[in-house]
C-alpha cells in the first residue's frame, strides 16, 4: 500500500478527535484518573499503537504535519505567563533556585548513568551521552542538534539513536509522573487548596456544571495574540543581538510582564489572568500539543534499537524515580507543591517541558491548584536548562 500523509490542518483535526478519545477513556477508566494519567497521553499512545498496527499489517506509513502543533506550544506558554503574578515569582524564588540546582545535578547523573551503561553493554561511550541528557532532558531538538557531532565520534546511527531515545523517553515521562504524585500524596496525606482553581485546565468534579462567558473567551484570545505579537518582535530583536531563544520563551516573559503591569495601570480593565476562559485555552493548547506529539510517533523506527536502548532507559527511569522521591521531594519542602513538582520533574527529566506541565495539570485538576509550580518549572525547563545542558554535553563528549 502507499504511504499516507496528512497535512497540517488534517493533522490538527485528527489530533482533536484523538484527544477526545483519551478524554472519554479517562472518564470511564478509574485507573487512569487515580494514577493521574493525562488524557492526551491516553489518546495519543492509543493512536500511535494504531499507526504502528497499520504499518505492521500493511507496510504503509502514516505521517502527520506537525507545524500547527508547534504553534500550540506558543499559545500555551503565553497563557502560563498571563497567569503569573509577581507574588508567585517572589514566593518561588528559593524553590526556583533549588529546582535549578537539582536539575543541573540530575543532568550530570543522567550522563554518568548513560556512559556507565555503555561500558557494560559494550557500546561506544558517546551513545551514553546521547541516551542521557541529550535526548531525555534535552528532548528531540537537542538530540537532533548534537547527532552530527556524535557521528564524528564514531557513531553513524547517532540521529536514529537520539530520536529513538527521545521518543521512548517521552512515552515513559508521560506515564511515570502521575503515579509518582499519587504515591507521594497518599504517603504524606497532602492536598491542594480546594478554593483556588488550577492554573491550567478545569477540575474534573466541576467540568460539567460550570460555564463561562463567550466574550471573556474571545477577550482571552485577543490578549494572547497581543502578547504573541510583542513576544515575536522581542524575539527578533534578541536574535539580532545574538541571544537566540525559542519564541515561546519571549511570549512567556511578555505574558508575565503584561499581567503584572496592565491591571495596575488600568484597574477597571477586565484582565483574563486566572479565569476559566484562560484555563480552557491553555488546557486545550497543551492537550493538543501532547496528543499530536504522541500520535505521530513512528514506533517501528525504534524496533531495531530497542534492546540496549531499553536497558539504558530503564536505568534512567529508575534513577529518575529514586531521585525525585528521595532527593527532590524532600528538598522542595515535602508539601503539596513539592508533590506536583515531582510529577512535573518526572515528565521533564525523561521527556519534555510540555509533558511535565501535562503531568502537573492532571494532578492539580484532581487535587487542587499549585500556581507556583507552574511558574518555576517552565522557567527552569524552557530557559536555564537548554543553555547549561549544552555545556555539560560538550564537556562529556570531550572525554
Amino acid at each position: 500500500m502507499d504511504n499516507l500523509s496528512f497535512d497540517s490542518f488534517m493533522s490538527y483535526t485528527i489530533g482533536i478527535l484523538v484527544f477526545f478519545i483519551g478524554v472519554t477513556l479517562t472518564k470511564k477508566v478509574r485507573f487512569l484518573r487515580e494514577f493521574n494519567i493525562p488524557e492526551p497521553v491516553t489518546g495519543g499512545l492509543l493512536a500511535a499503537l494504531f499507526v504502528y498496527f497499520v504499518f505492521w499489517s500493511t507496510g504503509s506509513e502514516i505521517a502527520f504535519d506537525l507545524s500547527t502543533r508547534d504553534r500550540l506550544l506558543v499559545y500555551f506558554f503565553t497563557a502560563i505567563g498571563l497567569n503569573a503574578r509577581f507574588s508567585d515569582l517572589i514566593e518561588g524564588g528559593k524553590p526556583l533556585i533549588i529546582l535549578l540546582v537539582l536539575t543541573l545535578t540530575f543532568i550530570l547523573i543522567q550522563n554518568v548513568i548513560g556512559v556507565g551503561s555503555t561500558l557494560f553493554l559494550d557500546l561506544p561511550s558517546p551513545v551514553g551521552v546521547l541516551a542521557g541528557s541529550a535526548s531525555l532532558i534535552g528532548g528531540h531538538g537537542t538530540a537532533i542538534a548534537w547527532a552530527p557531532d556524535i557521528v564524528k565520534l564514531g557513531v553513524p546511527q547517532a540521529l536514529e539513536i537520539g530520536v529513538a531515545a527521545a521518543t521512548l523517553g517521552l512515552v515513559i515521562a508521560s506515564l511515570v509522573g502521575g503515579p509518582i504524585a499519587k504515591f507521594l500524596l497518599a504517603k504524606h496525606q497532602l492536598s491542594g487548596k480546594s478554593s483556588e482553581k488550577p492554573s491550567v485546565g478545569i477540575e474534573y468534579k466541576k467540568a460539567e456544571t460550570e460555564s463561562f462567558d463567550h466574550m471573556s473567551f474571545m477577550a482571552v484570545l485577543l490578549v494572547i495574540h497581543v502578547c504573541i505579537i510583542i513576544g515575536y518582535l522581542a524575539n527578533n530583536v534578541l536574535t539580532e543581538l545574538g541571544f537566540k531563544l525559542p519564541l515561546f520563551v519571549t511570549c512567556l516573559l511578555t505574558g508575565i510582564i503584561l499581567s503584572n503591569t496592565v491591571p495596575r495601570v488600568f484597574p477597571k480593565l477586565h484582565w483574563p489572568s486566572r479565569t476559566r476562559s484562560l484555563a480552557i485555552v491553555s488546557d486545550f493548547s497543551l492537550s493538543l500539543f501532547l496528543t499530536m506529539s504522541l500520535m505521530s510517533m513512528q514506533l517501528w523506527t525504534i524496533a531495531d534499537l530497542a534492546g540496549p536502548l531499553l536497558i539504558i532507559l530503564g536505568l534512567q527511569t529508575l534513577s529518575a524515580v529514586l531521585f525525585i522521591i528521595y532527593i527532590l521531594f524532600p528538598l522542595m519542602g515535602k508539601n503539596y507543591q513539592a508533590a506536583v513538582l515531582s510529577a512535573g520533574f518526572g515528565g521533564f527529566a525523561l521527556g519534555a517541558t510540555p509533558t511535565a506541565i501535562a503531568n502537573m495539570t492532571a494532578v492539580t485538576k484532581a487535587h487542587g491548584a499549585a500556581p507556583t509550580a507552574f511558574i518555576i518549572l517552565p522557567l527552569v525547563g524552557a530557559f536555564f536548562v537548554d543553555i547549561s545542558n549544552a555545556f555539560i554535553i560538550k564537556f562529556a563528549l570531550s572525554f
